[in-house]
């Protein structure tokens, strides 16, 4: 587990504040198709840890990488002060990030016998869907990861030209009951930056969209992962609760 003690996490959280103005600074530490990456060991300490619906990511600055920092909030959302706390530098992918949507449907199927016992009826109807869809639909994930790939250098510079990077992200919010399914055996999170539009800033933000993995535990023989889910989180600034 890759851990930052409380010190060295205020050090690259401050090191990112001051990057924030300097678009040349930014465009060499986020190359826009690289992702964070997180480990079990490391979801389990922040679901542990957090007294919250959400959580917060810090982003820094460490070693001269940008990293994502978790940290665990209270029941009254703020953060809890730790001896150490887990991180992930920016990285490329190992390999193709693969997304899975499942739509789970019900089938209805009735039948009618007479007092003769004779069928005098037979119908069946689909409704759909049910519940246990992810956070984040699939599509919608994707838009979002790739309009940060291709804007998001555009988004930067105006944010470094317009308010000198005041506006620039500093932290996450992200919801935590879906990190872990209790029926499921997780693997590893990819955390991808996104840009999406927001309807009541009326402008473009970006977000991290958490990607959990689980491991395929029917004892197929297969490490596939089975299903995923899409956590959208959101940013500080404009929103900072706390």
């Amino acid at each position: 587990m890759n851990t930052l003690n409380r010190e060295e996490s205020n050090i690259a959280i401050a090191e990112w504040v001051t990057c924030c103005g300097n678009y040349t600074m930014i465009k060499s530490l986020i190359p826009t198709n690289q992702v964070f990456s997180f480990d079990a060991e490391e979801i389990d300490w922040v679901i542990r840890a957090n007294k919250n619906t959400e959580f917060s990511t810090h982003i820094g600055v460490y070693k001269s990488q940008l990293i994502a920092i978790l940290h665990p909030l209270d029941a009254d959302g703020y953060e809890i002060v730790m001896d150490t706390y887990p991180y992930s530098p920016l990285q490329e992918l190992k390999e193709d990030l693969r997304l899975v949507e499942t739509e789970k449907y019900t089938i209805v199927k009735n039948a009618v016998l007479s007092k003769e016992l004779r069928k005098i009826d037979d119908n069946s109807d689909m409704f759909l869907p049910v519940s246990n869809k992810p956070v984040l639909p699939q599509d919608k994930a994707v838009t979002a990861i790739e309009a940060w790939r291709d804007e998001a250098m555009d988004w930067f510079y105006k944010e470094c030209e317009e308010s000198k990077g005041n506006g620039i992200f500093k932290k996450f919010y992200t919801p935590s009951q879906d990190l872990k399914h209790s029926d499921k055996q997780l693997s590893y999170i990819i955390c991808s930056f996104g840009l999406k539009f927001s309807d009541v800033y009326q402008r473009m933000l970006p977000t991290l969209i958490f990607i959990s993995f689980y491991k395929d535990t029917a004892n197929t023989g297969s490490l596939e992962k089975i299903s995923n889910t899409y956590d959208w989180s959101t940013v500080c600034p404009p929103r900072c609760q706390l």
